[in-house]
């Protein structure tokens, strides 16, 4: 009982926090610069990345696209900067959803430690924070909503896994996920997907729909791929800053993964709209 209130404690300071910021621009950059720093910390150490260049990488990069999405949004060339990081994020996540299915380990582990942390880690901290500013326009309500959609999932798949969980979705990498509790988070973040659409009035239904459907399947490949690297370091948490959840990375391995590629369908969605 006194582990389950710590876990309920820790969880919802974390939420309120990430809520809170919502109304504030500053603020919600601010904090995505904090989770992202310490993100950071815990996956240099999952990967025995011992340097400082990966803090500074991410300053620049974070500043760059905070500056031109918040400050200078018509300087020239901005877009096909994001356009560029978008390609390049969307490339090397697929390269690792290839090396969790085809490798028993992820080659960029060893020989690659700033392309990974530059353009998966890095990477989906600022596309939250495009999200966030999507079409040079305030909309955190745009942001919070995938966040639900994860939170959904998550608690969908763990309740319907532990109830009714049978076969396991993935066992040499994370032996609780079952197919039934993650079809059970599909299912239940699409109904969610109606009452965000009503309620944050940013999207239609189809299109939180869809949401829901990536955020689903790329989520639980996102947070697959944090457990691979974690079952490589030989380690249970990214670590311990949030007691009874682990570490931040824990929490934020699936909306990291899946940022760049929500990102990507609403820059979709506006050219076919």
């Amino acid at each position: 009982m006194k582990e389950l209130s710590i876990r309920a404690i820790s969880g919802a300071i974390y939420v309120l926090l990430l809520i809170g910021s919502l109304y504030m621009q500053n603020a919600l950059t601010a904090l995505l610069v904090v989770f992202g720093i310490l993100s950071l910390v815990e996956f240099s150490k999952l990967i025995h990345l011992r340097s400082y260049a990966q803090y500074i990488i991410f300053a620049i990069f974070f500043g760059v696209f905070w500056y031109l999405c918040l400050w200078n949004k018509d300087l020239m060339g901005s877009d096909e900067a994001i356009q560029i990081l978008l390609v390049i994020t969307i490339f090397v996540n697929l390269i690792l959803i290839k090396d969790l299915f085809t490798t028993k380990k992820i080659p960029i582990f060893d020989s690659k430690s700033f392309i990974v942390t530059t353009f998966y880690l890095t990477s989906g901290f600022i596309f939250m924070l495009l999200i966030a500013n999507y079409q040079n326009v305030f909309t955190p309500l745009l942001l919070l909503g995938v966040f639900i959609l994860i939170w959904v999932n998550d608690s969908a798949a763990y309740l319907v896994g532990k109830n009714f969980g049978k076969q396991k979705l993935f066992p040499s990498i994370s032996p609780k996920k079952t197919v039934e509790g993650f079809l059970g988070g599909l299912f239940f973040a699409c109904i969610s997907s109606y009452f965000i659409s009503l309620y944050t009035e940013t999207l239609g239904f189809t299109s939180w729909l869809i949401l829901a459907i990536i955020v689903s399947v790329l989520g639980t490949l996102g947070d697959l791929i944090e457990s691979k690297f974690k079952r490589q370091a030989g380690v249970k948490d990214s670590g311990v800053i949030m007691p009874g959840h682990g570490g931040l990375l824990d929490r934020l391995d699936s909306i990291i993964f899946v940022a760049p590629f929500v990102y990507l369908f609403l820059r979709i969605l506006s050219y076919v709209s």
